[in-house]
């Protein structure tokens, strides 16, 4: 499958959560090998944000970091990334917001963690600014819900 309808179906995500851009990426999922990761990490990353239930949401955050373990180091520069590790500190920060929100204080701390050990990859400005913010005011949340000893 080409890189075309999964950009045209990411477009639509970002604009919003909206049955159109879900069935838009569903179909792209169907579509998908099996064995092309980079693409499945992309759709299954825009997939958690059209989920309306977080533990839906929660499973498509899960399976975006799962396709994303076996990624090479330009797998997603046909998109514009130019090296896929600059993707795992959003993929990780979405995925801790996750657990966070169900709950699992430590699995949302382990998620951060990760996060920040990834956004030293991220530009200083634009993505790279706001993926870091969002990890920080991630770790405040973390922190606020952590019990002192």
């Amino acid at each position: 499958m080409s890189w075309e309808p999964i950009l045209e179906a990411v477009g639509q995500a970002v604009n919003g959560r909206s049955p159109d851009a879900r069935t838009a990426l569903e179909k792209c999922w169907g579509a998908a090998s099996e064995q092309d990761h980079a693409q499945r990490c992309v759709l299954a990353h825009y997939l958690a944000d059209q989920q309306e239930a977080l533990a839906s949401e929660t499973r498509w955050d899960e399976q975006a970091l799962s396709e994303f373990a076996h990624l090479h180091d330009d797998d997603l520069a046909a998109i514009g990334v130019p090296s896929t590790a600059g993707f795992a500190p959003s993929l990780h920060l979405n995925l801790g917001d996750d657990y966070l929100r169900a709950g699992r204080v430590q699995d949302a701390e382990d998620q951060v963690a990760r996060a920040q050990q990834a956004v030293a990859l991220l530009p200083e400005h634009g993505y790279g600014a706001m993926i870091r913010e969002g990890v920080r005011r991630l770790q405040e949340r973390v922190q606020a819900e952590t019990p002192v000893a």
